[in-house]
């Protein structure tokens, strides 16, 4: 199996409400970087190994968050959705970024458009890649996994936390099974998921991010899944800032139908189809994703050279 490099620099920066773990980072290219909040039960690592070349022949700086409750950071039920906007300016303000990009994956997705909603000034472009869609208010839509997480809501704050803390309890002994573990969840997953999850550089970005950031928490997708069947505390049709939405035409997770919802409800959004993709179809996209991000970025900034 393939070896994953560490990121450059990883650590810690203390925000008022959770501790909000560091960030794998290329070479930094300062006047773009890149915030990513990645899908449930993913940690700060899971970025794949060609969008980290990419960022760091292209001088630009990504940076991946554990959310509160998985890898390094502290566990924190967030009141919201949007709650999240306030931890994420404080890491922007302690690692001197003023203006960045955000992308979120499946249950990043939400978090990525709250810190879009908060921070229009600061937040140039914002990506999701089968993001998930309110379950409460007028932006809500039915179906896919929220379902039974709307089901299970009001259950998880009592049974999450112990939940998470003996699935961590298991990553932590399961290194010798992870990697054929890895291999039965393909088999039980899509074609599309199943081809990406074969392939050995994306297989050993989910062990190393799930073997590094599950070995010591796993609360976090029992948190995100109660704060997702809330009432976010925004209108997504608020958001005034550009996003470009990916979406696989079979994902099974979060249907097709909840990336056309959002990107009719946002007024300056653009939807990417992913024909025959599922789930995690928008991985194997990373580096078309990074340069449709980054060619909207130079649209906003013209007076930022590359």
């Amino acid at each position: 199996m393939i070896d994953i490099d560490r990121p450059k620099l990883e650590g810690s920066v203390a925000v008022a409400k959770a501790g909000a773990s560091g960030s794998p980072s290329s070479d930094p290219r300062p006047d773009a970087p890149s915030s990513g909040s990645t899908a449930p039960p993913g940690a700060r690592r899971q970025i794949p190994l060609e969008a980290r070349t990419y960022a760091e022949r292209n001088e630009i700086r990504l940076i991946g968050l554990d959310r509160p409750g998985v890898g390094s950071s502290t566990s924190y039920s967030y009141p919201n959705v949007l709650s999240f906007a306030d931890d994420l300016a404080t890491v922007a303000d302690t690692l001197g970024i003023d203006r960045f990009a955000v992308i979120g994956l499946s249950g990043g997705g939400p978090y990525a458009l709250g810190v879009a909603h908060a921070m229009p000034e600061r937040v140039v472009v914002t990506g999701i890649l089968g993001g998930v869609a309110p379950t409460e208010g007028p932006d809500a839509i039915d179906g896919g996994e929220m379902v039974l997480g709307k089901f299970l809501a009001p259950m998880l704050p009592v049974i999450g936390a112990p939940i998470g803390r003996v699935l961590s309890s298991f990553v932590r002994v399961a290194r010798p099974i992870a990697e054929p573990a890895i291999a039965i969840y393909g088999r039980l997953s899509p074609a599309a998921d199943r081809e990406l999850l074969q392939r050995p550089e994306f297989k050993a970005m989910f062990l190393d991010d799930l073997l590094n950031g599950g070995r010591k928490q796993l609360e976090a997708p029992f948190a995100d899944v109660v704060v997702f069947a809330r009432d976010w505390g925004f209108s997504v049709g608020d958001i005034t800032g550009p996003v470009r939405w990916w979406h696989g035409d079979h994902d099974h997770i979060i249907p097709h139908t909840h990336g056309e919802h959002m990107v009719h409800l946002l007024p300056d959004a653009k939807l990417f189809t992913m024909t025959g993709e599922s789930h995690l179809g928008g991985l194997g996209m990373a580096v078309d994703i990074i340069t449709e991000l980054m060619g909207v970025w130079d649209q906003e900034q013209p007076l930022i050279p590359r």
